[in-house]
């Protein structure tokens, strides 16, 4: 028999998802760790750490404990970057307990055909993503840090379907980030770019996890 990989963590947890389209739902939670970017303006800068080895049987455990307190039809897997990990038999282990998974990813790894929602964020300088993203990719999220240009804009979204959404993302909420977004936005707009809108990061607003 087939040894399932063991797996680094950082935490499990219930909350609500705060970010892109599915801002809002219930979900539960499961940050890996290590990245391998390490972006200045990271918010988890504690998921670069190595974590606790897990088995995808122990993580599926705790989901399920969660979930008996916390009912939601969703699983996200974030990080750090999630992708720099086996993680497809923990996403089959997953959806076999009737879950849809969704990856939180900064897309410099392929993704796993496993997932039924794939959150792409393209991070600086170059904003580079697997190709294989260009058709898998759900949403598109973009941090406003200080480096996002209008031509960082304009360059992903020419690099993504039209029906695939590009959420400009305060770094932070941070009211400079804010007032950028908005300027980006309509940037966009004035270039004729279609399907580029802000966003925020919903649970920090209601001060969730």
């Amino acid at each position: 028999m087939r040894r399932l990989p063991i797996l680094r963590t950082i935490e499990a947890f219930a909350s609500v998802q705060g970010e892109g389209l599915r801002q809002g739902e219930p979900t539960l939670f499961v940050r890996l760790a290590g990245c391998n970017l390490r972006c200045s303006f990271c918010d988890t800068k504690r998921a670069w750490g190595r974590g606790h080895a897990q088995t995808v049987s122990e993580i599926v455990g705790q989901v399920r404990k969660l979930w008996r307190d916390r009912p939601a039809r969703w699983v996200c897997l974030t990080g750090g970057e999630p992708l720099r990990q086996p993680v497809a038999p923990l996403i089959r282990a997953l959806r076999k307990d009737g879950l849809n998974v969704q990856v939180e990813t900064n897309g410099t790894y392929a993704p796993r055909p496993e997932a039924e929602w794939y959150t792409v964020s393209p991070k600086p300088p170059d904003y580079a993503v697997h190709p294989l993203f260009r058709k898998k990719a759900r949403e598109v999220k973009l941090v406003v840090s200080r480096h996002l240009t209008a031509d960082d804009v304009r360059a992903v979204r020419r690099s993504f379907p039209a029906r695939t959404p590009v959420i400009l993302q305060p770094q932070g909420n941070a009211s400079w980030s804010m007032r950028k977004a908005v300027r980006l936005v309509e940037e966009a707009a004035r270039q004729g770019l279609v399907n580029v809108r802000v966003s925020v990061q919903l649970h920090k607003i209601y001060k969730l996890k």
